[in-house]
């Protein structure tokens, strides 16, 4: 047995933690400063991790390649696993054209751009974000704004904006589930708590839409609808984090503000000239006018009907107990590891959830999706082949950094830096989300901080006295508005409206936006982790 020492430098905390950091200074550096591809950063931070590791932490090499196999194991299944199928669905729609008649169909709810922006970026963001992640719901987002007729830069900042309360729940919540796998911590635990602080965005950040849009007239004359459909998002993403299914939540959201937002009747109101001249300073796209047959439409909407529908199935109790027989758990080979405390770590027992994972759930909703929009067998398996070239490089991030994860959490790593950091004591609730958006910033993806911040905000948090569960929620919750300022979404978000060496205008435009937004998260952590706001915990 490898049990994992603290101090494997110098009998000292300090140098120890500086030796452990390096793996995460290698992703960092080599993505921020040397802006190499993410997924040989996170290969060469994986060899680093892999190095300490046997070097430093005196972990067997065998054990060492061993977590690490493990770690890359679940970086394909059940993490991409999902974020394949799921945009495997979108793919298909856009294959048979049922997205445009999407896209037209949400282009007739309102005349009004600042309801328009609402509508697509934030509401139909969050459904795309729930399906694929990734950087599709700002390019998507933008593209469909500019073919409305907003002004590029304006589409990109509005995408890139929307995108922030969807984001921890996104890849029908690969991030939250991630999250609960590094730390140990229970998923319905985990995306509990997330789920009782990014509703709070989703209260802010229609109204900050419709600034962008269009300033304070804007908010003066469409408050109402933008709180509501807030309102509605919010209550929507809190009882399915927390009463139903982290992986439905911002499905859930997303249907919810958009329907309370076609509930209010302002919302409905033809726009004044002045504001769309104001506002809309692009050439409409002409094939908005098309006029799509009813029954299309609906086949339009249906592969999200489905997949909530195969979801929904799942939760049914004795369903979920049939699903759940599925699952094999197995001693991991080569692998024997105790904490500092002598305990044996959770990681020696790995778990293979067949049937009862989210991405096997999309995969049969998108057999369904595909005899509901007439895809035959062979094109349907053509686009999922395409749909796995397309995500190639993420795939190999995903699977570099979760096996990077692995390494330092099994080897010590994790756990001494989160002693040290622990030293920041009460202050550790205010710099936490602070490192999970630092984090995404850096990497693009709240899923990939995660995975490399998770177990050190679980050890911080019980070295300090706070609870791991805040803390590991707050890591995604804080990551979430990383994500507009990571170069990966400011490069989607030009290319998508042909801004290509814009970006740096664009971070200019977003970034006072995103650490508004992060000092409002770290004052929520901070109040939940006293008796201000500890009573919004489960």
């Amino acid at each position: 047995m490898f049990v994992q020492p603290l101090e494997p430098v110098a009998d000292s905390l300090p140098l120890s933690a500086l030796v452990a950091a390096l793996p995460l200074v290698t992703v960092l550096v080599l993505l921020g400063a040397v802006r190499m591809k993410a997924h040989r950063a996170g290969a060469l931070g994986l060899a680093v991790a892999a190095l300490v590791a046997w070097l430093v932490y005196g972990m067997p090499l065998g054990q060492t390649l061993s977590g690490a196999a493990q770690g890359a194991l679940f970086g394909l299944f059940p993490i991409m696993w999902i974020v394949v199928n799921a945009l495997w669905v979108y793919r298909m729609t856009v294959r048979t054209r049922h997205f445009d008649i999407l896209r037209r169909s949400f282009g007739r709810v309102s005349d009004d751009p600042r309801i328009q922006a609402l509508v697509i970026a934030f509401c139909f963001g969050a459904l795309l974000e729930a399906l694929a992640g990734f950087g599709a719901p700002v390019a998507i987002s933008a593209v469909m704004l500019v073919a409305l007729g907003f002004d590029p830069v304006r589409a990109a900042v509005v995408a890139l904006v929307a995108n922030t309360a969807p984001v921890a729940f996104g890849a029908m919540g690969t991030p939250v589930v991630t999250l609960a796998q590094v730390t140990g911590l229970p998923l319905d635990s985990v995306a509990s708590v997330v789920g009782r602080q990014t509703p709070l965005l989703a209260l802010v950040v229609p109204l900050v839409l419709i600034w962008l849009v269009d300033g304070r007239r804007g908010l003066r004359e469409t408050w109402l609808p933008a709180l509501a459909c807030g309102l509605a998002f919010a209550a929507a993403q809190f009882l399915a984090a927390n009463h139903f299914s982290a992986q439905l939540a911002d499905i859930a959201a997303a249907l919810a503000g958009a329907a309370a937002l076609m509930l209010v009747p302002s919302a409905r109101k033809p726009a004044d000239e002045a504001v769309r001249a104001s506002v809309l300073q692009g050439v409409r796209s002409d094939d908005l006018d098309h006029d799509d047959p009813r029954p299309e439409i609906y086949r339009a909407y249906a592969p999200y009907a489905l997949i909530v529908a195969v979801f929904s199935l799942a939760q049914v109790p004795p369903v979920k107990e049939l699903l759940a027989k599925a699952t094999h758990s197995f001693d991991w080979p080569f692998l024997d590891v105790a904490d500092a405390d002598g305990q044996a770590v959770g990681a020696n027992v790995f778990s293979l959830p067949l049937v009862a994972t989210g991405g096997t759930l999309v995969l049969v909703a998108g057999l369904l999706t595909a005899l509901v929009l007439g895809v035959r067998a062979k094109d349907a398996l053509r686009e999922w082949g395409g749909t796995v070239h397309e995500l190639r490089f993420a795939i190999l991030t995903v699977v570099s950094v979760l096996a990077l994860a692995y390494v330092m959490n099994l080897s010590g790593q994790a756990a001494t830096i989160g002693c040290t950091v622990a030293a920041a004591g009460a202050g550790l609730a205010f710099l936490s989300p602070v490192l999970g958006w630092f984090g995404v910033a850096v990497t693009g993806s709240d899923t990939s901080a995660n995975a490399l911040f998770g177990a050190l905000q679980v050890t911080a948090a019980r070295e300090s006295g706070l609870s791991a569960g805040l803390l590991a929620a707050a890591n995604s919750s804080g990551g979430v508005l990383g994500k507009m300022i990571s170069p990966q979404n400011l490069t989607i978000a030009c290319a998508a409206v042909g801004l290509a060496g814009k970006e740096g205008d664009l971070l200019r435009k977003v970034l006072p936006w995103s650490l508004g937004l992060l000092l409002v998260m770290c004052l929520i952590v901070v109040g939940q982790s006293t008796a201000v706001l500890g009573w919004m915990l489960p």
